[in-house]
């Protein structure tokens, strides 16, 4: 008992000192000089560390890196533009090759070792083919590509003082037809070669996989209810009735996978 009554004088003086102070037990500021002073650094602090609410990022459009040239000049993809939108232009059933982004997938095709005729026997000698042989002569698809390419903008020139992509729809029509039916002369080469060419890229550019660069967002496919590149049919593979499926690129199982 001695002992405890020799500790409460020192508790409490212990006591007395923490409440003038300004300071309390358990951290609690209580009032004084001290215990502004702290409660208002405190608060500041509290005030500074206050984690701000985010602020909402705004959406921003999605970019298709896929639609860039790797060929063409300018011009050309321009004038290519134009020519495959007559060859598959825009109308009640859906978009046309300039929407499609055919022109695009014309541009990777020349930059591959398809615009070189990479997989061609392309040494001499040259003979003229018979129309059944196909193709049989010495350009690569990239140069024949390009000497159309100018070879439109010049006779539009001189038949209408325009540049080919400065016609009227009817006009470049009239214009394509005269290169189809070999009214033109180019260097070496019947004008309806570049045509058939030009028409023939613009369908695949159409109906590709938009991986390549064309049939943007796959809509040359929905106009034609294709499926695209599906995983599997087996649970629609036996059924009678036709059966719309939302189409699926080769990017899509990339991202499934």
């Amino acid at each position: 008992m001695a002992k405890e009554d020799s500790q409460k004088p020192q508790d409490e003086s212990r006591r007395r000192f923490l409440k003038y102070s300004g300071t309390a037990i358990g951290g609690v500021v209580v009032g004084g000089v001290i215990g502004g002073i702290i409660g208002s650094s405190k608060k500041k602090t509290l005030t500074e560390e206050q984690p701000t609410k985010p602020e909402t990022p705004i959406a921003k459009p999605e970019k298709d890196y896929n639609q860039a040239l790797m060929f063409f000049s300018q011009d050309h993809f321009l004038i290519t533009e134009a020519a495959t939108e007559r060859i598959f232009p825009k109308d009640d059933l859906g978009p046309g090759a300039k929407q499609l982004g055919v022109a695009f997938f014309i541009d990777h095709q020349m930059a591959s070792a398809y615009g070189i005729n990479g997989r061609d026997y392309m040494m001499p000698p040259f003979y003229k083919a018979e129309t059944s042989q196909g193709y049989q002569l010495s350009f690569k698809r990239r140069e024949l590509l390009t000497l159309g390419l100018e070879a439109l903008d010049e006779y539009s020139a001189d038949k209408n003082k325009k540049a080919f992509v400065d016609l009227t729809p009817e006009e470049q029509d009239l214009v394509l037809t005269a290169f189809e039916s070999d009214e033109v002369k180019l260097k070496g080469v019947p004008a309806s070669t570049f045509f058939v060419m030009l028409q023939n890229l613009t369908l695949e550019g159409v109906y590709s996989d938009p991986l390549y660069g064309g049939n943007r967002n796959m809509d040359g496919w929905r106009m034609r209810n294709y499926p695209g590149n599906q995983m599997s049919f087996l649970d629609v593979i036996e059924k009678d009735e036709f059966i719309k499926m939302e189409p699926l690129s080769l990017h899509d199982h990339l991202e499934l996978g």
